[in-house]
């Protein structure tokens, strides 16, 4: 008798799927958040890879370097906002020295964009808070093109 109560007890199982839930779901909850945010950070920097080459090809249509700066500034944001990223802080540098080669020769402009992305929702040990994303692009001047 008592060792059919015994194999009675060891052979209960019950609650036993309860405690491997509770197990299970926070380690099923941090794989989806990290998840989450790799998937955000790739989102970030294929908007900002796209942003930096509309930002070089916006400046090297220009006339001159200020309006380069100018046009590279404002391509890069419309194309970051067309992707749905919201950046806490957006950089355009523009190098418009392609654009004072002479006549005849073809120049380079290129662009650096920075944009520093939010991950502060996503609250996770080595997550960090945000992540810059940086991509710079190249885009030639036409080599008889009117400069000014």
């Amino acid at each position: 008798m008592i060792t059919r109560l015994r194999q009675r007890l060891l052979a209960d199982e019950r609650g036993s799927n309860a405690a491997e839930i509770v197990i299970i779901a926070p380690v099923i909850a941090m794989l989806i958040l990290v998840l989450v945010a790799g998937g955000r950070t790739a989102l970030a920097d294929n908007a900002t890879q796209s942003a930096a080459y509309a930002a070089a090809r916006a400046a090297s249509l220009s006339r001159d370097a200020s309006t380069a700066v100018t046009n590279a500034e404002d391509a890069a944001r419309r194309a970051m906002s067309q992707s749905g990223i919201n950046c806490t802080t957006l950089t355009v540098n523009v190098d418009a020295s392609g654009l004072n080669t002479a006549i005849g020769t073809t120049g380079t402009v290129s662009a650096a964009v920075n944009c520093d992305v939010s991950l502060a929702d996503i609250t996770l040990p080595g997550i960090p808070g945000s992540r810059t994303m940086s991509s710079s692009a190249a885009s030639p001047v036409d080599a008889y093109r009117e400069r000014g």
